[in-house]
């Protein structure tokens, strides 16, 4: 079991569709001891998917946005476990004027919203857990290509593109205390998340045909899989990557026409 022994905290579980919640699932297959964060109103969603794992793991509170809780996480995580070895940053969200297609009219507040949540959040939860990280120690991100402009993604594409470069400065700055930092950049998955972008069942319908791999929007276990091997000491020597479970999509330029 490649996690065996690993103490791994998850964010961003919501429901069984999460992305997040499989990476919970199958690290603890792999012998992880897991906790969960939650807050607000999703909490007590996230307690009802915690308690279809086995064993169950407990949720902790964390609005990543309020440093009172960062700071509450680290001494939770210091006094629970001594210490933390892996943690997942599965959390992005966007208002509702900042997606859509009309990018050019979202309001100020909102773009800021979309990048301290989607994007700054990573440093600030690695701030807040990497101190007590071992060698070897692992941050893995949740991401989305951002190398292009999606359909109606606008605000979110570009927090995107920030998380990415903060993963970078991120592998920079740990790298040198034997923390690494990467991301996982999928395909679209239809999770609660997804559901809330304009155009998703579009984008998910033509990235099958587009994929060489294919690709099955109702399974995030081979994102998950992914995840799990940055955890593991199997990617001791990679940081600062972009691992792309996405069926092949970002690396074909265009359709492939019929024979």
């Amino acid at each position: 079991m490649i996690l065996e022994g690993k103490r791994i905290l998850v964010t961003g579980v919501v429901n069984r569709q999460s992305i997040a919640f499989s990476i919970a699932e199958r690290a603890q297959a792999q012998g992880a001891e897991v906790l969960l964060t939650s807050f607000g109103r999703v909490k007590r969603m996230t307690e009802r998917s915690a308690a279809r794992l086995d064993p169950q793991p407990d949720v902790l509170d964390l609005d990543v946005n309020s440093d009172a809780d960062l700071e509450a996480l680290r001494e939770e995580l210091a006094g629970r476990w001594g210490g933390v070895d892996g943690v997942v940053h599965a959390i992005a969200f966007a208002p509702g004027d900042a997606l859509g297609g009309d990018f050019l009219a979202t309001p100020r507040a909102s773009a800021a919203a979309a990048f301290e949540t989607s994007a700054y959040s990573f440093k600030a939860l690695a701030e807040a857990t990497a101190p007590l990280m071992p060698e070897g120690g692992s941050l893995v991100g949740l991401d989305f290509d951002a190398t292009v402009a999606w359909p109606s993604y606008d605000w979110m594409g570009v927090s995107k593109a920030a998380l990415e470069s903060v993963g970078r400065y991120l592998a920079r700055d740990l790298g040198p205390n034997g923390v690494r930092v990467n991301l996982v950049a999928a395909g679209p998955i239809r999770t609660a998340a997804a559901s809330g972008v304009p155009g998703f069942s579009e984008l998910e319908s033509k990235w099958a045909e587009q994929a060489p791999l294919s690709w099955e929007v109702d399974d995030p276990a081979p994102v998950a899989d992914a995840a799990l091997f940055l955890l593991s000491d199997l990617a001791r020597a990679t940081t600062g990557e972009i691992l792309h479970v996405d069926g092949g999509v970002h690396a074909i330029g265009a359709a492939t026409p019929a024979a």
